[in-house]
């Protein structure tokens, strides 16, 4: 049955992706309104990222901060990061499980109404300030 499967766990170790992420499920904002705000922020160090989020009159900026917030306190209690080194690597949200919902119309009929939910992930890195590598 399970043929080789150490060989396979450490072949899978070895190739992990190791930076420091956050992810958030089923938050309930349409991922095109989320993705305007990781457009922003994508590729910035942490405390501008922070400062755009706390500026910006979207929605989305909540979640997407309380995210950033969560990511960040990963890379400082998990590896060991310094914060002000972080810059975000890698944003992006894709869609969740969409609601389903009835709007009565005319005539006893009914149109269908989606409440979009969106997965978003960010992951962070960090950047050498003084030899200026990543």
């Amino acid at each position: 049955m399970a043929t080789r499967t150490k060989k396979k766990s450490e072949i899978l170790e070895a190739t992990r992706d190791k930076r420091p992420y956050a992810i958030a499920k089923n938050i309930r904002i349409s991922p095109y309104k989320v993705r305007s705000v990781l457009d922003v922020i994508r590729g910035k160090y942490y405390p501008e990222a922070v400062a755009l989020l706390n500026t910006l009159n979207k929605s989305s900026c909540e979640p997407v901060l309380k995210l950033l917030k969560s990511a960040a306190a990963n890379a400082e209690n998990n590896k060991g990061y310094d914060v002000d080194s972080l810059y975000l690597s890698e944003c992006f949200a894709d869609q969740g499980p969409t609601l389903k919902r009835m709007m009565p119309r005319a005539k006893g009929r009914g149109n269908r109404i989606l409440k979009r939910t969106s997965h978003i992930t960010i992951k962070l890195d960090t950047y050498d300030k003084t030899t200026n590598k990543e």
